[in-house]
């Protein structure tokens, strides 16, 4: 501090000193001095605080992914590579907290604050409407990613037991008295709305009436007596408890099956729905935790050749066709391909059928469950 006061005054000749100079000048020099102090502390504060911000920086940092049930197997591949990547890029490490199950459940679980997922990658775009309905997503989330928010893609499969006993060959076979269906209830599972659709486009995706798609739909879930939760409960039914003669469900999960099943018999009908899966940043929840850089990372990384390889060697059809080409899957060939757009979009679809008093209801309740 002497060096700071020293070095403060004005230059003086070695005869001259403090008293020799007049009132005036001192008090002025006084006050010069006390201005350099602190704007020397102010300097050294501002130093100390940069300093600290950076050496303060988190080393770890956790994202929450909250997705559908059958995801998992993609998820446990793509992670690792993106904390690798971060890891390398930012030094920082990625932990995260993961929650799997159907999807409108999980949805709910979102907007009631059960679950503070920072990022979703769910079975139907339906499903993040309604979180941005619940102001937790911002307005126009699908405009801030590629392809209006979906990362993944499938189609419906058709299961059947070795050998085809039944000789199920399409969907309308489906609506037979002596076939047994497995299905996933529309109100928690996204492979449940997405097998009622296909099921209803199925007809009107081939030119037929709603009229004969109601008949078709009413016929099948009339006889269904309970309904499981999500697609891999379905799948375990029929898999491992031998339950059904036929199973509905994501191709991709039935390719991911296939490998430790190679006897599995299935088709992929030539009527079938581009089965859309949105990914998405919560953006409340994000601001929340602070973590929003890296949830906008990881959802970008999605989109990246190495995470579209991997949703690809586990059956998806990537939203990168260079990608499932590349690879050298050949996924079956769909004849007529139709999407949620074709019957009308997902705010007439809600409403149409699942929602009070929609079509599903009307099913279920003349079923008497």
């Amino acid at each position: 501090m002497n060096r700071i006061l020293t070095r403060s005054l004005p230059r003086l000749s070695r005869k001259g000193t403090w008293r020799s100079l007049t009132l005036p000048l001192r008090r002025l020099l006084r006050t010069k001095l006390i201005y350099l102090m602190l704007l020397g502390l102010l300097g050294s504060l501002g130093l100390a605080s940069c300093s600290g911000h950076s050496i303060a920086a988190k080393p770890e940092v956790t994202l929450n992914l909250v997705s559908f049930s059958v995801t998992k197997a993609a998820h446990d591949e793509i992670i690792p590579k993106f904390v690798e990547k971060w890891q390398k890029e930012h030094n920082q490490k990625v932990n995260f907290d993961r929650s799997y199950g159907g999807s409108l459940a999980q949805a709910g679980d979102i907007i009631a604050g059960k679950q503070e997922a920072d990022v979703v990658h769910l079975a139907l775009p339906l499903d993040v409407l309604r979180i941005e309905q619940a102001n937790l997503i911002n307005r126009g989330w699908q405009d801030r990613v590629p392809r209006r928010g979906v990362v993944s893609q499938s189609v419906a499969a058709i299961v059947t037991r070795e050998g085809n006993p039944k000789k199920i060959t399409g969907w309308a076979d489906l609506a037979r008295e002596d076939v047994t269906v497995l299905a996933a209830d529309p109100k928690t599972s996204g492979i449940g709305v997405w097998q009622f659709l296909g099921l209803w486009g199925s007809i009107t995706g081939a030119g037929g009436e709603s009229n004969q798609a109601f008949d078709l739909v009413s016929r099948i879930y009339q006889k269904i007596p309970s309904l499981t939760r999500d697609a891999r409960e379905a799948s375990n039914l029929f898999f491992q408890d031998g339950k059904g003669d036929v199973l509905v469900t994501y191709e991709n999960e039935v390719i991911l099956a296939k490998k430790n099943r190679p006897d599995i018999n299935y088709f992929i009908p030539p009527v079938n729905i581009s089965i859309d899966n949105p990914v998405a940043v919560v953006d409340k929840n994000v601001d929340k935790h602070g973590n929003r850089e890296v949830a906008e990372a990881f959802v970008d990384f999605l989109y990246s050749g190495e995470a579209q390889k991997e949703f690809a060697g586990l059956g998806y059809r990537s939203v990168n066709p260079f990608v499932a080409l590349a690879d050298g899957l050949q996924f079956p060939p769909v004849k007529t391909l139709f999407n949620a757009q074709d019957l009308g979009g997902w705010p007439s679809i809600e409403k149409e059928f699942f929602l009070e008093g929609g079509i599903f209801g009307k099913i279920r309740k003349a079923a008497g469950v």
